[in-house]
């Protein structure tokens, strides 16, 4: 899911609870987006959606700096081998992302350098990441991978949100 708009006042928001929010701001067209990047949107190309959207309203690549929230991290994110060929059926450096699971048919993704490179390939000018880690900080943040492995009834989410100001402020 994505979101754009070059109207102020407007909050934009993405939930998450182990998946990467993104959030974009091109602060020289007054444009901003928000983006929710699991693997699924991620491989399917929902940040480069985003800022295509916000090119559509005056952004310039080299002016947007996008900035990837807590997310799951490759150590605890581990993933069945289709999962892997089906990023390497698209393209065959996405394999970069993936590393060798606890178990032989098992790797463990790193989501958030995945969704870091895909921006920098869509010249993106400014890509940063928080490097937190939602199931490894229980004290921090929901994780839905950690409450189904806990066996918790439910989990919570993480609201991640941008908002571009009046300009008179």
């Amino acid at each position: 899911d994505g979101l754009v708009t070059d109207c102020p006042d407007i909050i934009l928001s993405v939930l998450t609870a182990d998946c990467a929010p993104v959030l974009f701001a091109d602060p020289v067209a007054r444009v901003i987006g928000a983006a929710h990047a699991g693997w699924r949107g991620a491989l399917a190309g929902i940040c480069e959606a985003v800022v295509d959207a916000m090119l559509r309203l005056g952004a310039q690549p080299e002016n947007i700096a996008a900035v990837i929230g807590p997310a799951i991290s490759g150590q605890n994110y581990e993933v069945d081998a289709a999962m892997e060929a089906a990023f390497v059926e698209q393209e065959e450096g996405w394999r970069d992302f993936f590393t060798p699971g606890r178990q032989p048919d098992k790797r463990q993704f790193h989501l958030a350098p995945y969704v870091a490179r895909r921006l920098e390939l869509a010249g993106i000018g400014t890509v940063g990441q928080a490097a937190l880690c939602t199931y490894a900080e229980p004290e921090r943040f929901f994780s839905f991978r950690r409450a189904t492995h806990l066996g918790e009834p439910d989990y919570g989410r993480a609201l991640s949100a941008i908002m571009l100001a009046t300009a008179e402020r």
